[in-house]
């Protein structure tokens, strides 16, 4: 399954959200949810984006995003969520216990909002 996690500030638009997320995804094919700390989950932001996009809106507990290691590092995410990098974290918890990381954290043009891509490995056995 191929999930956004998804990053972003309190004033965050949904063209923030969408911007991140439009620069996460780049030419690649489209996520199947997104993922956010569990009360980022319950903005209506996010919500709308992922209603907007009829994929599910995923919330990820703060325990279940606590020691996720992340290609990126913030202090202040580190400091409030403990993993470095909120986006990467929740897309990688979401995805699942096989989950990878195919695009690490990038910022929307405003500043307002980080999107990052994970997604579970296909093994052909």
């Amino acid at each position: 399954m191929r999930v956004a996690g998804i990053g972003f500030r309190r004033a965050a638009t949904m063209a923030s959200l969408r911007d991140a997320l439009a620069r996460a995804i780049g030419d690649g094919p489209p996520v199947q949810a997104l993922a956010s700390e569990s009360s980022k989950a319950s903005a209506s932001v996010f919500r709308d984006l992922a209603a907007a996009l009829d994929i599910p809106a995923l919330g990820v507990s703060r325990a279940d995003l606590s020691g996720i290691a992340t290609l990126t590092q913030s202090p202040l995410v580190q400091a409030r969520f403990g993993t470095g990098s909120l986006a990467e974290a929740a897309a990688l918890a979401a995805a699942g216990p096989d989950a990878r990381l195919i695009a690490a954290r990038v910022v929307s043009g405003d500043n307002m909002a980080t999107a990052a891509i994970a997604d579970t490995e296909e093994t052909n056995t």
